[in-house]
């Protein structure tokens, strides 16, 4: 999604004038305290990770227990391959039965893009604000001595440095915020802790996004790791737990093959010994 950005955020600049003005007016007041363009955007990212705390929390656990009916759902789609009606009907009646709503672990995204979508514009439509402040080492004597953008000059020009630093963040956060509960989607999900990141990484260096925007989008990934961890810390057993309550179907069959297979091998050892007592 971010790769698309910079498409978004000029596409409809009268549908975001709106929180971009409001992202402005934020971003100014934080400013007037701090008085680092730098440090307040990575404030403004705690603020809006705070804001949004309750519906990051409720992500969390919903994408566990989406992550753990998979089995389930997979099961139904075997079953129903040539039925779509009735597989849709399976699947609803599956929600329902597990308490899962499916949508709820994008609401979170759905409801920060466009805050995500007006910061960029926010800061490329005022970069003579940030382009006469640094941060860091961005704008330090060094930062003028090596090869453009490897070290950002100002706040408004691009950063490799930063924007790698901001893609081994994404890769950590792709990697904790989507768990596999099977070895076919751990698979995909490998995947896409890789190529996420590298297409984010490509789209960056090509749009020359602004080292501004890169601290606001690495401080975001940051804070939401840390909130992660808390959430796994805080709740250990919430996905043992939800597995447990929410795949029974598949459990079941497990419990009964392993009962049946024990039952065939006892029986197997009372025969032996029986054609042994009688020789």
């Amino acid at each position: 999604m971010l790769h698309y950005v910079p498409l978004i955020a000029f596409s409809f600049p009268n549908v975001l004038a709106p929180i971009v003005a409001i992202l402005h007016q934020v971003l100014g007041a934080i400013h007037q305290v701090i008085g680092n363009y730098g440090w307040s955007l990575i404030a403004l990212a705690l603020l809006v990770k705070l804001v949004f705390w309750p519906l990051n929390a409720m992500q969390y656990k919903s994408l566990i227990a989406t992550q753990a009916i998979q089995p389930r759902l997979k099961a139904l789609q075997a079953k129903h391959k040539n039925d779509k009606a009735m597989l849709s009907q399976e699947q609803m009646a599956l929600y329902k039965e597990t308490g899962v709503n499916p949508f709820a672990s994008c609401l979170p995204l759905v409801a920060q893009m466009p805050i995500l979508f007006s910061l960029y514009q926010a800061i490329s439509g005022n970069k003579d604000e940030y382009a006469k402040e640094g941060w860091l080492w961005i704008g330090t004597p060094l930062s003028h001595l090596v090869p453009s953008h490897v070290l950002a000059t100002s706040l408004a020009v691009p950063d490799y440095v930063l924007l790698i630093a901001y893609v081994v963040s994404m890769y950590f956060t792709v990697k904790l915020t989507s768990p596999a509960v099977d070895e076919a989607t751990a698979q995909q999900q490998r995947i896409m802790s890789f190529i996420s990141p590298v297409m984010v990484g490509y789209m960056g260096w090509k749009f020359a996004w602004p080292s501004a925007l890169i601290i606001y989008w690495l401080a975001f990934n940051l804070f939401g790791l840390a909130q992660q961890l808390y959430l796994m810390k805080r709740h250990p057993r919430l996905a043992t737990a939800v597995t447990a309550s929410v795949t029974p179907a598949v459990a079941a069959p497990k419990a009964a093959a392993a009962k049946a297979a024990g039952n065939v091998r006892t029986g197997g050892s009372r025969n032996a010994r029986r054609r042994s007592s009688r020789r």
